[in-house]
């Protein structure tokens, strides 16, 4: 059994998260503060011992680590051919942005949605065309209405999905997936699924692949995936596409190689093959503590701050709150959080859509540096003032 209750000092290590003042606790970037899994810390320290660090292919074993882990967790078998190897999800929708639209370009995403999807397409000469995503009792939904009318729209070639969805924490079912996949194909558009949190979901839910959930999803996507968020491997550089149409795989792949980001480090492909051959058993028990994690935080808003609602989730370990009884500028009222407090969060505004009125905490953490934050939030709420 783990100890996911021990605490990982970070400070002063050159982490982005935790390059903080002393007095402020850090709970938003989508970086856990957990140490990784022993079989990868293994792997690394194993490679690290040879004490050669030349250029790397990518090895067969990490070809046969992603599709055996897709079969047997995910229930999707995955050919070779389809994958191709590239330095982290962020690059891959980046450059895959650049092949499959021309500038100018209308690029669909059902907000509020990842904001570095908004950077990947505006900062390519493209334009973002929202969808916004229903919200209603607590929960959200895909607007099948609207999205079809941004699709149908003549300068709209590309989606960027999320599956499952940050920062709304749903996990899209087949049939909703097939209709955007539907959809897509009816008015010519491409897919991106991003799908870095897949295996972060609640110990009983399931995700469902985008390409998996037909055969016309299949032929119009590319679905970027990587151990990096449920193994805590971020700063490794280590993802996948996966594209199982021929035609749309050359194309890709080529701007892949391009752009200089199909070319794996030393430590990038030992960590992923570990993960997935080897770090199921720890992956399961995190999911618990998050999920532990997650129902102490809902506790904590219904007795202390029932003016926060938590939003129905199943995946991820990113909390997607509610405070507009609170505030309807989620920015100024995470400012004021840092100042007053020194809890550090993210503000929802950032993700578009209804963002404004929601802020994202990062719950995967020890308990004891949860309650921390918690309590921190409370006081910010009681002492802010709109």
């Amino acid at each position: 059994m783990t100890d996911f209750d021990k605490t990982v000092d970070r400070r002063n290590t050159d982490s982005l998260k935790w390059d903080v003042d002393e007095s402020e606790l850090p709970m938003w970037v989508a970086d856990m503060d957990f140490a990784t899994a022993p079989c990868v810390v293994e792997a690394i320290t194993a490679k690290a011992q040879r004490g050669v660090f030349g250029y790397e292919n990518v090895s067969e074993q990490w070809f046969d680590a992603i599709c055996n882990w897709w079969t047997t967790r995910h229930q999707w078998q995955i050919s070779k051919d389809w994958l191709c190897f590239v330095t982290g999800v962020v690059p891959a929708i980046t450059s895959c942005v650049k092949s499959l639209t021309s500038c100018g370009d209308g690029v669909c995403v059902m907000t509020p949605a990842y904001d570095i999807f908004f950077h990947s397409i505006e900062n390519t000469g493209r334009q973002v065309v929202e969808s916004p995503l229903c919200y209603a009792d607590n929960c959200y939904r895909i607007d099948f209405a609207n999205l079809e009318e941004k699709l149908s729209l003549p300068n709209v070639s590309l989606l960027i999905l999320c599956n499952p969805h940050n920062p709304v924490g749903r996990v899209w079912s087949r049939e909703e997936l097939a209709r955007v996949g539907e959809l897509c194909a009816k008015h010519g558009v491409r897919v991106i699924s991003d799908e870095i949190h897949c295996d972060l979901t609640e110990p009983d839910v399931n995700y469902v692949p985008f390409a998996s959930a037909s055969p016309v999803c299949a032929d119009i996507s590319v679905t970027a995936i990587s151990a990096s968020k449920a193994f805590n491997l971020a700063g490794l550089q280590s993802a996948a596409v996966v594209v199982p149409n021929a035609s749309l795989y050359e194309k890709v792949v080529r701007h892949l190689n391009y752009d200089e980001v199909a070319e794996p480090n030393s430590f990038a492909c030992v960590s992923t093959v570990a993960a997935f051959t080897k770090g199921g058993e720890w992956l399961d028990e995190l999911r618990r503590y998050i999920s532990g994690n997650r129902n102490y935080t809902a506790a904590f808003l219904a007795e202390r701050l029932p003016s926060l609602k938590l939003v129905n989730q199943q995946a991820t370990y990113l909390l997607w709150v509610d405070c507009s009884a609170v505030t309807d500028d989620s920015e100024a009222f995470c400012q004021h959080l840092r100042a007053a407090t020194g809890l550090y969060l993210n503000c929802g505004a950032k993700y578009r859509g209804n963002g404004k009125n929601f802020i994202r905490i990062n719950v995967a953490c020890p308990c004891n540096v949860l309650a921390d934050g918690l309590r921190r939030l409370e006081r910010g709420v009681n002492s802010y003032k709109r």
